[in-house]
């Protein structure tokens, strides 16, 4: 309802600084995190080496950033609470930005909804202070402080009350304050951060700490990631290195045994800068899209390197949004570097899988006298004799047993042989359990492998394999079908009609915004092509490219490769069991199924023992 008369004509007027900055605020700070991810980012771009943060109530009592970087002199102090007022740029080109900060709203927007108190000291001068509250400067002050800055923030949101009824628990709140302290901590592995929380009397505690790393690019992150990230994914991530027209990526990514339920591993820089961008999320999940099913999430550390005018980042006041210039280029690089780092891996699988597997043996509870064995461990000889005697018996028993076990009749090895076959990474077969599981013996422990599952990825991987060498069929319609479509959507599906093509699906402009559909990929049988197109469309508008029609057919392969593979149930002979075993080790992402689950699962003889308290 229009409250406004005739009579009763607005009068425009010229806000004064402080609304100014109190709206600039509702952008720049959303809430305590906000604020400290200015402040950290400050101290960072004025090259400090350690950096602490102190935290009361969640952020909303008290923010405190202390560094040792260069400092602000005694007579800029009052501009660098000016409103776009920064050292970083001189304002000429927005876009050659090699600085966290560069907008200069964060310290005024701080001081227009706080008590904002900054003490600061050069190299070779007298230390300063300057306090603004609730966007009223006091007079600048001497202060006692070694070189550096500290930032005092206390009673966020005072000056605009309604904005308290806004922020979640105290908890949550130093949730969201340590994920911001965290991904900046990834960003920057040579400086050292502390977070503290100082609720309450005393020291408080320390909730996260990360001491500088040294050393060259991949070990400085990889030590930075397992302080942050845990040692758990660094044992379980693959280094990326790939370049491509002036585009850099760098980082770790998960194995795809080592998921997650959701998107909190997800960690996506540009520049240095962490951001949220849907165009890297979305190259992400078609990266993975043939290894994971839609319910889980890779754990990745990603960092993009480009030159400042490749990218833009001035698209949101809390910078956290960033629009390449060629898009299409940077989402090619992310699937095909972390594609071609998965293809590497080979067969390998998360350690998390053996973890969870011994976490699942229960041993029965020891019983309150000494432990008494029957013998050590036998010599290889007695173990050889030992098996050779077991060997009829177990095949006796198969009628009696869930379990059936194959014997290997070991023969003397030719001079020429390079290694026993135990020596290989999946080891040589034993048996087969449930007529599903084969149980294989390596050099130093043993393997599990459901059968099915590793069938099913080999096959969908020779499948992948031949589509590539021979094309996809395409299957002509005897009439084409005529989709209308407005001319912004027609368009954009032209721009690719070539990839689509490729892929066995061909359409051409039938005047207006009309599109004529004249072939399908074959194996996809039956399509309904309007809705293909629109579901591309979509994808289009999400993320700047579409795969969907190359996923549909990866999914039919992946259910060809399902029925095509060795079915549960089916007894194997040794020979079958370790042509499968090679046939692992020989093919990439072997150690997954086509849905993200681990196709074995490797013991080491020592956990083994420590089960059965043999230690």
């Amino acid at each position: 309802m229009n409250t406004h008369t005739p009579n009763m004509r607005p009068v425009i007027r010229q806000l004064d600084d402080a609304a100014i900055n109190r709206i600039a605020a509702g952008e720049v700070v959303e809430r305590p995190a906000s604020a400290v991810k200015e402040l950290v980012e400050n101290a960072i771009d004025a090259g400090a080496r350690r950096i602490s943060i102190d935290i009361a109530d969640g952020g909303k009592t008290l923010i405190r950033v202390t560094d040792d970087g260069w400092g602000i002199p005694q007579d800029e102090l009052p501009l660098a609470l000016s409103r776009h007022a920064t050292s970083k740029i001189d304002g000429s080109d927005l876009l050659n930005i090699h600085s966290f900060g560069f907008r200069g709203e964060a310290l005024p927007s701080l001081g227009a909804v706080g008590r904002l108190t900054i003490q600061s000291r050069v190299s070779g001068a007298e230390g300063s202070e300057l306090s603004v509250s609730g966007g009223r400067v006091e007079p600048v002050k001497p202060a006692a402080i070694n070189t550096g800055t500290i930032v005092t923030l206390r009673d966020l949101f005072f000056a605009t009350p309604a904005r308290l009824k806004f922020l979640r628990t105290d908890r949550a709140e130093m949730q969201a304050i340590s994920d911001v302290v965290k991904r900046l901590a990834m960003a920057e592995p040579s400086v050292g951060f502390t977070l503290r929380d100082v609720s309450g009397d005393g020291e408080g505690r320390v909730t996260f700490r990360a001491d500088a790393v040294t050393g060259d690019l991949f070990d400085a992150l990889r030590g930075r990631l397992g302080q942050v990230m845990g040692a758990e994914f660094v044992d379980n991530a693959i280094a990326v290195d790939a370049e491509r027209e002036g585009f850099r990526l760098t980082g770790y990514a998960g194995l795809p045994t080592y998921s997650r339920g959701s998107a909190v591993a997800q960690h996506l820089f540009v520049n240095g800068r962490p951001v949220r961008d849907k165009l890297l999320i979305g190259a992400l999940r078609g990266a993975y899209a043939d290894f994971l099913s839609r319910d889980r999430h890779p754990a990745v550390a990603l960092f993009v390197d480009c030159a400042p005018d490749k990218v833009d980042v001035n698209v949101h006041p809390a910078k956290s949004d960033v629009r390449f210039r060629d898009p299409g280029l940077v989402r090619g690089l992310i699937v095909s570097a972390l594609r071609h780092a998965l293809a590497d891996a080979g067969h390998r699988a998360s350690t998390t899988v053996a973890g969870a597997t011994l976490g699942a043996m229960r041993p029965e509870p020891m019983p309150s006298q000494p432990r008494i064995y029957q013998m050590d461990r036998p010599s290889p000889m007695a173990r050889a004799a030992s098996y050779a005697a077991q060997a009829p018996g177990f095949a006796e028993m198969q009628n009696q047993y869930s379990g059936r076990v194959e014997p290997v009749i070991e023969t003397p090895e030719p001079v020429a042989q390079a290694e026993p076959v135990e020596h290989r990474p999946l080891g040589a077969a034993r048996g087969q359990v449930h007529e599903n599981y084969i149980i294989a013996q390596t050099q130093d422990g043993m393997v599990i492998v459901d059968q099915h599952a590793a069938h099913e990825r080999l096959v969908y991987e020779k499948l992948k394999k031949q589509l590539a060498e021979n094309g996809v069929a395409a299957q002509a319609l005897l009439i084409p079908e005529v989709i209308e479509l407005s001319a912004d959507d027609q368009n954009q599906l032209l721009e690719i009609a070539d990839d689509l093509s490729r892929m066995g699906l061909t359409i051409e402009p039938f005047g207006g915004g009309a599109i004529a559909v004249r072939e399908t990929p074959a194996i996809l049988g039956e399509v309904n092509a309007e809705k293909l197109l629109r579901d591309v469309l979509d994808e289009l508008a999400d993320f700047g490219g579409s795969k969907l029609v190359q996923e549909k057919i990866e999914a039919i392969l992946s259910r060809v490769a399902c029925h095509g593979s060795i079915r549960s149930g089916r007894w194997m002979r040794a020979e079958e069991m370790n042509a499968l075993l090679r046939e692992m080790e020989a093919t990439p992402h072997s150690g997954q199924c086509n849905h993200g689950r681990p196709t074995y699962v490797e013991l080491k003889l020592a956990d083994i023992e420590r089960l059965f308290g043999r230690t």
